[in-house]
């Protein structure tokens, strides 16, 4: 599934081509994807100007005068921009045509989104309980260290938790807790502030990494311009079951967390 670093840089590449365009059509050739197409999204966009991009944990937010289009890639989707009259191919779902180019909606397993909300986005009702972005100022050790008193889940989950920290799935969460060489399992209310400031650094720390690579296609993840990530070129754990630590050597071992493979390094990782 994209996780933050790929919506955001999603959200990058479009951002020289699309603010300040005028939509032209919209053609939709699925209409029920993780929610149905909203109806006459064609006659709520066609000839209005998008104003902006912003993202959300892991929404893209397309800013009209009248409203936001709010768009999730679920586990497999993608946005490209494309020539309008390129053919499309399979499980090319949406287009939102701007003059000769098409802002193109690709999703093999049809689980993600595509909303409309008159108005500001953050009052729909997916977006209003998102948790901290864990880029912001925010988001500190201390603040991590307060959020987790007694709570006894293990850390892991909690930093995947949309409601507490929104777009660290389980790609980065694996990641930074082997930079912050702290078990997956331990128990989040257990961690002293030391250990919550450590961690906080690590989740910047590799999600700013995984942005600078482009980040991580692992499946279907493909940039706005069809080009790909290479993030996971640099992951320590993260889908290395048996193979060596690239710090101490001892083998990567996986664990379950939350019907989640997790991976870890039983030697660095405490």
């Amino acid at each position: 599934m994209p996780e933050l670093p790929e919506v955001e840089i999603t959200r990058r590449g479009l951002l020289p081509n699309l603010p300040g365009r005028k939509i032209d059509a919209v053609v939709a050739r699925h209409t029920m994807l993780r929610y149905p197409l909203p109806r006459a999204l064609g006659r709520l966009l066609s000839g209005h100007t998008l104003h902006g991009i912003d993202r959300r944990g892991k929404y893209l937010l397309f800013r009209l005068g009248h409203g936001t289009l709010i768009v999730h890639l679920g586990m497999s989707g993608s946005l490209r921009l494309v020539p309008a009259a390129e053919p499309p191919a399979n499980h090319d779902h949406l287009d939102i045509v701007f003059g000769d180019q098409a802002l193109r909606l690709r999703d093999p397993r049809r689980f993600g989104a595509v909303l409309w909300i008159k108005g500001d986005a953050a009052a729909h009702p997916l977006i209003a309980p998102l948790g901290v972005e864990p880029l912001s100022d925010t988001f500190t050790g201390a603040w991590l260290h307060d959020a987790t008193r007694g709570r006894s889940t293990a850390i892991k989950l909690f930093l995947m938790d949309s409601h507490a920290i929104v777009g660290v799935g389980n790609i980065y969460a694996s990641e930074s807790l082997f930079r912050a060489g702290i078990a997956p399992r331990t128990p989040a209310g257990r961690l002293s502030l030391k250990r919550c400031e450590r961690i906080v650094e690590a989740v910047k720390a590799t999600l700013k990494a995984a942005l600078a690579a482009g980040g991580s296609t692992l499946r279907d993840f493909i940039h706005s311009d069809g080009g790909s990530g290479w993030f996971q070129q640099q992951h320590f754990v993260y889908g290395r079951e048996g193979e060596p630590c690239r710090i101490c050597g001892a083998k990567v071992r996986a664990l379950r967390l939350g019907q989640r493979s997790t991976f870890h390094c039983p030697r660095c990782q405490r």
